[in-house]
């Protein structure tokens, strides 16, 4: 493996996508300490995101939880 090639294995494994976007200019939620986070501050097992907006960031854990709660309830009606 080439020096260039674990460069790039290594911004994959930590999530940073050079050629798609900055990271740093996206928002993130912060699963640990429930804040929003502009850029890279915390590691990947504590984020969520990117997000465009901070008020979009902001409003992650909670689109999740209901996303999720909706996922049990369409389970429960097709078990029976």
């Amino acid at each position: 493996m080439s020096v260039h090639d674990y460069a790039d294995e290594r911004r994959f494994a930590m999530g940073i996508y050079e050629d798609i976007d900055d990271p740093d200019s996206k928002y993130y939620f912060n699963l640990e300490t429930n804040a929003v986070e502009k850029g890279l501050v915390s590691d990947w097992t504590h984020r969520m995101g990117p997000y465009e907006t901070e008020e979009v960031a902001r409003a992650a854990l909670e689109k999740a939880r209901a996303r999720n709660q909706k996922w049990d309830e369409d389970d429960e009606k097709w078990n029976g």
